[in-house]
């Protein structure tokens, strides 16, 4: 019988609707995992099925009956228990009051009101000792404990009482790697007990380890409810993004390959389907069904390129992320902290009388000073602080000179000052552009001068030119080519441009050197963005 269903589960916040038309079935000790991107509804879903909000249509049926989650506690006394992501401690009580609150384990009959503090003490020590915590713990108020301690307890609360269906909403992402196996073993555990468990996990490989199916959410509707027997993780990862592509070796350049790959595999089937118009006008049926059926190639094609697109434009956004954040952590923990040292070390050589102690701790503060130094410029090649708080034009000043000073490399830059601010995206990918470009002129120009303009015309498009007097390029640009040799440079550029609904021209000019001619349509806000 199954122990759980529901059909139709649709909630709402207001008129924006979070999660739409669920329906599954789950049955006594199986196990469910709902996988999906971020904002596709598993939570909603999770605090649906935990009674923490009541649905906006749809039914809810618990042993085939049709139940109204009323609140946490009825749902509770129904079997159902769930740990959800933002963990629910009390942080002025110790470890075992949490553990218990609520809930906690009382004496017989004839005096129930009594807790039995031995019994309960016994079942927290049992639980931090399979989870590799020490027992200390238990005495502590959860203000103190980390995060990954945090989600131990609130597991705890959830293992410690019985239950009927386990409910785990991204419970192992904090976890440490040896805790979530121990976890896994755990849900495999209540499987053969016949308890069930529906749980979410960004790992497919812990989805795949322990789930009999898996439920799939994209943007707040289920797309898929297979058996994990039955499916890939790559065709799982498929369903999730919503798009169907292979194996990539790095995100933004399988992006590009398999964009440029389909592109010319789509010209290759115009220029075939041209040919077939031309050459059977007047045979049969047959022929008119291949043509029809080449259109349909040619169609399917192109939004494959337009997906792919999508795919690309989202990958360079969350590398933008990760980049900012990595040079934040940089600049926020590793810096202050060797400047920290670096002023101990100061004071460590004011007190030294021995002068060759002194010369020592001079010598390492200086390498302290240079560690720091080459971490700054890291950081700035990760996320450039001057495009977040003067805008494009002081970034690209500031870039030229850095790069000119490194290089030795004359850069005569000419700046539009009507040039203005443009969108977040659009000034770091065009600062991108450029630095990939003056990178390439240091790798394989041998210039000695750099022409950079970036005007803005009279129809608000952005040009943007870049011109060198190296040694250019003998032969002509074919991109497909480039990132077959895995030469990235103009593969790269050439990206990010296209995302940008750009045009790229690749030129010798007759003085010699190599060109890029770069044009961006009318990337500034409109008047009603404003």
């Amino acid at each position: 019988m199954e122990l759980l269903s529901v059909h139709n589960l649709t909630y709402c916040f207001g008129a924006v609707p979070a999660l739409t038309d669920v329906s599954f079935a789950i049955e006594p000790g199986e196990v469910i995992g709902v996988v999906g991107q971020r904002g596709a509804g598993k939570s909603t879903l999770f605090r649906l099925l935990s009674g923490a909000v009541g649905p906006s249509s749809g039914e809810i049926k618990v042993d085939g009956r049709c139940v109204i989650h009323k609140n946490v506690a009825h749902v509770q006394r129904l079997g159902i228990v769930a740990v959800h992501q933002q963990l629910q401690l009390v942080d002025d009580l110790d470890i075992l009051h949490n553990i218990f609150l609520g809930r906690e384990l009382c004496g017989p009959n004839w005096f129930p009101v009594l807790p039995q503090v031995g019994k309960m003490m016994q079942t927290a020590r049992a639980l931090l000792t399979a989870f590799e915590l020490p027992l200390e713990l238990i005495e502590q108020r959860a203000a103190g404990l980390s995060t990954e301690q945090r989600q131990v307890i609130a597991l705890g609360r959830a293992l410690s009482h019985p239950c009927r269906l386990l409910l785990l909403d991204d419970a192992l992402a904090v976890l440490s790697f040896s805790r979530q196996q121990i976890l896994l073993e755990r849900i495999k555990a209540l499987a053969a007990q016949n308890i069930a468990v529906i749980m979410s996990s960004d790992d497919l490989k812990q989805i795949f380890a322990v789930t009999d199916r898996v439920l799939v959410l994209y943007q707040g509707r289920q797309v898929a409810f297979r058996r994990t027997s039955e499916s890939t993780p790559r065709e799982i990862v498929e369903l999730i993004v919503g798009s169907n592509r292979q194996e990539r070796v790095t995100p933004v350049i399988w992006a590009f390959e398999n964009y440029y790959a389909a592109q010319q595999q789509a010209e290759e089937l115009r220029r075939s389907q041209l040919e077939l118009r031309q050459n059977l006008e007047a045979q049969d049926s047959l022929n008119r069904e291949l043509i029809d059926r080449l259109h349909n190639q040619v169609e399917a094609l192109d939004q494959l390129n337009l997906a792919l697109q999508q795919v690309s434009r989202r990958l360079i956004t969350e590398r933008e992320a990760e980049r900012k954040a990595l040079a934040r952590e940089l600049h926020d923990q590793i810096i202050q902290d060797l400047l920290s040292y670096n002023y101990q070390l100061e004071e460590a050589e004011d007190e030294v009388g021995e002068e060759s102690l002194r010369q020592k701790l001079a010598e390492i503060r200086e390498g302290i000073r240079q560690v720091v130094g080459g971490l700054r410029l890291v950081c700035s090649d990760l996320r450039p602080p001057t495009i977040d708080h003067h805008g494009l034009s002081a970034a690209i000043r500031s870039l030229v000179s850095q790069w000119s000073e490194q290089t030795g490399i004359t850069v005569e830059l000419e700046m539009d000052p009507a040039l203005g601010r443009l969108p977040e995206p659009i000034e770091l990918s065009v600062f991108r552009i450029i630095q990939e470009g003056l990178s390439n002129v240091r790798k394989h120009s041998a210039a000695t001068h750099v022409n950079l303009s970036l005007q803005r015309t009279s129809t608000a498009s952005l040009l943007v030119d870049l011109i060198d007097n190296g040694q250019g390029m003998t032969e002509s640009i074919n991109l497909v080519d480039l990132t077959e040799q895995k030469h990235f440079g103009l593969v790269g550029i050439s990206e990010r441009v296209s995302l940008l609904g750009g045009t790229l021209q690749v030129v010798s000019p007759p003085g010699g050197g190599l060109a890029l001619q770069i044009e961006i349509p009318s990337p500034y806000p409109s008047i009603g963005d404003v």
